[in-house]
């Protein structure tokens, strides 16, 4: 009788340790992997570190090859994004997003093709590809009524100034006229999401890499995640997840810098 009843008992336990198991909650690091059927999850990551961004020039259009704190910036990313599959994976048609493309995708052991869109350009700068950031960014401190660039930046962090204020005042000082304003650089990288998003979602879904630049990313973003997101330049590989469901975005952290610290621990 004593070994039946022990025996039932073990069962029950068993039973009761299995069905909490499979009850138990999803951690929320496998909702971004396991998307919903149709559901896009956006990667969208900045380029790794240059040659002009250690020299502190002006780089839209123009391009500069990854330093080698830029290869190994994206090398970390990649580890970080170890089990996210990615079902394909986009960068504009720089040669610096291309390459930081391909080494986070080798790095995060996926092997896949990277699709080149020209809409994911950064800004185009005009007159001043090339300079020095503070030639061109004096100008625009003082139409706006700041010191300096030092001034200016300080101003974009505290919210006194937008980033769209900033760059519609570039495309104005522009000696060339040929500076890309804000709604310029945002319709044509809005359209590349879109169309991305489409595509994706006709195929069934799933995450999507993108690597695209610094200024371009947060033009994109006006609009659709609160405006003091966007009063701090993206760092080189931050993250910002962008969820789509049947054409509407959701934005999560912008320029989120916790996946390359988590592959950095891994190197």
């Amino acid at each position: 009788m004593m070994k039946s009843t022990l025996w039932k008992t073990l069962v029950a336990f068993l039973l009761f340790g299995f069905i909490t198991a499979r009850a138990a909650p999803v951690p929320a690091s496998s909702v971004q992997v396991t998307a919903q059927s149709g559901t896009v999850t956006f990667y969208v990551t900045r380029h790794g570190k240059t040659l002009f961004n250690t020299v502190h020039r002006v780089q839209g259009w123009s391009d500069t090859p990854l330093t080698a704190a830029g290869v190994s910036v994206a090398e970390d990313l990649g580890r970080g994004l170890k089990g996210i599959p990615f079902v394909a994976a986009y960068s504009s048609d720089s040669g610096r997003a291309r390459q930081t493309a391909k080494i986070v995708l080798a790095s995060a052991g996926q092997t896949m093709p990277v699709g080149e869109d020209e809409r994911l350009r950064e800004t185009f700068f005009g007159s001043y590809e090339g300079e020095h950031e503070s030639v061109m960014w004096e100008p625009v401190a003082k139409k706006l009524g700041f010191a300096d660039f030092a001034s200016l930046t300080q101003g974009l962090s505290k919210g006194q100034i937008s980033l769209k204020n900033m760059m519609d005042t570039l495309a104005a000082v522009d000696p060339s006229h040929t500076t890309e304003n804000a709604a310029q650089v945002k319709a044509r990288m809005q359209a590349a999401l879109n169309d991305i998003a489409r595509k994706t979602r006709a195929q069934g879904g799933g995450n999507v890499l993108i690597v695209s630049h610094g200024m371009a990313i947060m033009a994109m973003l006006e609009g659709m995640t609160p405006e003091e997101n966007l009063r701090a330049p993206l760092q080189n590989a931050s993250v910002t997840v962008i969820a789509d469901k049947d054409g509407k975005f959701t934005v999560g952290k912008v320029g989120d810098m916790q996946f390359v610290e988590k592959g950095t621990l891994q190197n």
